[in-house]
């Protein structure tokens, strides 16, 4: 894995968290920046999944098994998008409270994505 890449999606992910974290304090709904920032994100989770697939299929192998790997990449993948579609549901601060937990749900799978792979 590449821990460039897994860094910079944590990091992005926290960023993201804490952007939406003050629109809700803010007492704010999620905007349309909001979701231009959680593509960004879901577009290094893809990057990710796509990396960690190839690796796998080059031969190399996680440390803690190749099905729990695919298993929190998939997870990865699928947390922010799934936070948007709820907060889109939700138009009132709860949907900026809700695409902020993604943020830190996606930021803690990148950790254990890490540690899985061997880091």
């Amino acid at each position: 894995m590449l821990d460039a890449l897994t860094l910079a999606t944590g990091v992005a992910a926290l960023l993201l968290a804490a952007w939406c974290g003050w629109a809700a304090y803010r007492d704010q709904p999620t905007k349309d920046w909001h979701f231009i920032g959680m593509a960004v994100v879901t577009l290094l989770a893809t990057v990710q999944l796509v990396v960690g697939i190839v690796q796998l299929a080059r031969g190399e192998k996680a440390e803690q098994g190749t099905a729990i790997f695919v298993a929190y990449l998939l997870g990865a993948f699928a947390s922010v998008p799934a936070a948007g579609f709820m907060s889109l549901t939700e138009r009132t601060r709860w949907g900026s409270i809700t695409a902020a937990a993604g943020g830190v749900v996606l930021a803690v799978l990148e950790v254990r994505l890490y540690d899985i792979w061997g880091g």
